[in-house]
C-alpha cells in the first residue's frame, strides 16, 4: 500500500489566496488539501513555512553555462545536464523548458551547431529517470544564422517540442537597439577589438538581410510542424508585436519596451520578463524595467533568464509589491504552465502533480527549505 506523504502546519499558496493547513500526496499526485493541520505520525511539519506549486521555468540559458562554464571550454554534455537539473531542483523549479539554440554560424566559428545532439541526451536522460525535475525542450531559432533550415528538420512531432521562439539579435535593433551595450558585451564576452568588433556587426548585418525573412517563415512552419508554442523575443515597437500576433505567437519574451507590453496586452499575448530584471531593478541591456510593467499589469509570466535562482525571489518581490502572494507565485506557477498548455501542474489542488515548494521569506528574501517534484523530494 502506497505511504501518503502529509505536509502540514503551512501557508499554503493557492490559485487566488493563501490559506493555513495540510496538503496529502500519494502516487505522485495532490490528494487532499484540507485548512486545518493534523498531529498525525510520520507527518512533515512544515513550521508555518510557505508550500507553493514548483516553479515553473519556460525559458533559461542556465544550461548553455553548464555546457560552457568558461569560453572556449566544451563540458561534458551528461554531466552539465546533470548539474544543471540539480541546480534547478535546489531552486525550487520542477518543471523547465530547456533553452537550445537552433541556427549556428560556422564560416567564422562564432555558434556552433549542438541542438540535435544536445536533444537527444536531455531525452535519454529524462527517459531513463536519470533526471530529478521535468525537463522539456524549447528551441531557439536564431534567424540571424547560416544553418537554421537544416537544423530545424532535425527535429519533428515525435520530439515533443514544447516551445519555438524566433530570436533575432542582430546588433542595433531589439535587444541591442544601443550599440554600445551591445559592444560592451559582445567584446567582453569575446575578447573582441573594435575593429573586430566592427567587422562582426557588419558580418550579423549581412546574415539577417540574407536570411532573415526565409528563417523567420521556416521556424513559423515548423514550430506548426512540432505542434508546440510558438513565441517572439525582445518585440521593442507595436508594429513587432502585431507581426508577431500574425505569425501565431501566443508568448512574448522580454519586450523591450512599455509600448510593446501595451501591444502585447492588447493582442492577449502573455507578456515574458526576465527574474533578473526584477531583482537588479532593471535590464542590464538597458531596457524597460520589468518592476514598471508590473506596477502597469503587463507582466504574467517570469523566467529565470540566465540566473536560476532568481525566480522565486521575483516572484516574492511581485508578492509584496501587489499585496498578494497568490497572484506574485501565480507569474512562476500556474501562468507559465498554462501558457504552455500544462494544465496537470502549477496549482495546489487535488488531481495536480504533485510538484511542490517550501519556502519562508525574511525581509523580502525567500529561503527554499525543501523541493519536491512528484511526490519525489528533491531538494
Amino acid at each position: 500500500m502506497t505511504q501518503d506523504t502529509i505536509i502540514t502546519n503551512a501557508k499554503i499558496v493557492l490559485t487566488d489566496e493563501v490559506i493555513s493547513g495540510t496538503v496529502v500526496l500519494r502516487d505522485g499526485h495532490i490528494i487532499a488539501v484540507d485548512q486545518d493541520s493534523t498531529t498525525v505520525a510520520d507527518v512533515i511539519d512544515a513550521g508555518g513555512d510557505f508550500l507553493a506549486p514548483g516553479l515553473v521555468e519556460l525559458h533559461t540559458d542556465n544550461l548553455e553555462r553548464h555546457m560552457s562554464p568558461r569560453p572556449k571550454v566544451d563540458w561534458p554534455h551528461h554531466a552539465a545536464i546533470l548539474a544543471h537539473d540539480r541546480e534547478l531542483a535546489s531552486t525550487g523549479i520542477t518543471t523547465v523548458f530547456d533553452a537550445i539554440r537552433v541556427g549556428s554560424i560556422l564560416s567564422d566559428g562564432s555558434y556552433r551547431k549542438y541542438a540535435r545532439q544536445m536533444a537527444d541526451e536531455i531525452l535519454a536522460m529524462r527517459d531513463a529517470g536519470t533526471l530529478r525535475i521535468s525537463h522539456h525542450i524549447h528551441l531557439r531559432a536564431e534567424v540571424c544564422s547560416e544553418t537554421l533550415l537544416d537544423e530545424l528538420e532535425e527535429f519533428g512531432p515525435e520530439d515533443r517540442v514544447g516551445i519555438v521562439s524566433l530570436m533575432d539579435h542582430t546588433p542595433g535593433q531589439r535587444q541591442f537597439t544601443d550599440i554600445e551595450k551591445y559592444k560592451a558585451y559582445i567584446c567582453g564576452k569575446r575578447g573582441l577589438s573594435t575593429e573586430e568588433f566592427d567587422k562582426y556587426v557588419t558580418f550579423l548585418g549581412g546574415l539577417q538581410k540574407q536570411n532573415g525573412a526565409k528563417h523567420e517563415a521556416a521556424t513559423v512552419a515548423a514550430a506548426k510542424r512540432y505542434g508546440a508554442t510558438l513565441a517572439s523575443h525582445d518585440d521593442t515597437t507595436p508594429e513587432h508585436v502585431t507581426h508577431s500576433h500574425t505569425n501565431g505567437v501566443t508568448l512574448a519574451e522580454f519586450p523591450t519596451t512599455h509600448a510593446a507590453a501595451d501591444a502585447c496586452h492588447s493582442h492577449g499575448i502573455s507578456t515574458i520578463m526576465g527574474a533578473p530584471n526584477i531583482v537588479r531593478g532593471g535590464s542590464h541591456s538597458g531596457n524597460v524595467a520589468a518592476l514598471d510593467l508590473a506596477k502597469a499589469n503587463r507582466l504574467d509570466i517570469l523566467s529565470s533568464d540566465y540566473v536560476p535562482a532568481s525566480l522565486l525571489m521575483a516572484a516574492v518581490t511581485l508578492g509584496d509589491l501587489w499585496g498578494n502572494m497568490a497572484r506574485g507565485l501565480a507569474t512562476v506557477t500556474r501562468n507559465p504552465a498554462r501558457a504552455v498548455g500544462l494544465t496537470d501542474q502549477g496549482e495546489i489542488a487535488p488531481g495536480q502533480r504533485a510538484d511542490l515548494i517550501q519556502f519562508n521569506a525574511k525581509n523580502g528574501i525567500p529561503a527554499l527549505n525543501r523541493t519536491w517534484s512528484a511526490g519525489h523530494r528533491v531538494a
